[in-house]
């Protein structure tokens, strides 16, 4: 049942907890394979190892590398829906103000649960986890093509700050290489 037919007091974010790392994981595959189909190509997307992203998140919520890392999941009655998580970044050594900032590393909502606010009440939980760690800023990247998540941070305040970077896939399916453009959004917190 979509998250859309609970009542509103029964969606919240939360910390993940140990046990939550699989959900998380299939969150994830499954909002990438809706969202990075044409700019990675089924085949790339087809070759991620389920069991290494679970081990990923599992290490993430256990063992983070920094306590100011965290991941907080979405929820909507039991069921977890969304996720997203947050580190400290330090300000560029040659920027006037040394106030370190944060960066939203990852945040995803399943494809059949957008649109019902988890997204929204998940980059709000962010910020608040940001700030009370001294952030005074939130960095994140966006792919290229990905519409849906420009359209939801420009909705939240952030913007591109120009910066772009490419990331290789590695040889895909057909042998070729997929690379990933993705451009960096802010905004001061």
């Amino acid at each position: 049942m979509p998250s859309h037919a609970h009542p509103a007091a029964d969606v919240s974010v939360r910390p993940a907890v140990p046990g939550d790392e699989a959900a998380i994981a299939a969150v994830q595959l499954d909002a990438w394979r809706a969202a990075y189909a044409d700019s990675l190509g089924a085949g790339a997307l087809a070759m991620l190892d389920e069991a290494a992203v679970v081990e990923r998140w599992r290490a993430a919520v256990v063992q983070p590398p920094d306590r100011r890392f965290h991941v907080l999941v979405a929820m909507a009655g039991p069921r977890l829906v969304g996720f997203v998580s947050v580190a400290p970044v330090a300000a560029p050594p040659n920027a006037a103000d040394q106030t370190p900032g944060g960066i939203l590393l990852a945040l995803e909502v399943a494809p059949g649960e957008q649109r019902f606010g988890h997204g929204s009440r998940l980059l709000a939980a962010a910020v608040d986890t940001l700030r009370s760690d001294g952030a005074d800023q939130v960095i994140t990247w966006v792919a290229d093509g990905d519409e849906a998540r420009v359209r939801f941070l420009s909705g939240a305040g952030l913007a591109p700050d120009g910066a772009v970077r490419e990331l290789a896939s590695g040889p895909g399916p057909d042998g070729e290489q997929t690379v990933l453009r993705e451009h960096r959004w802010g905004a001061q917190i």
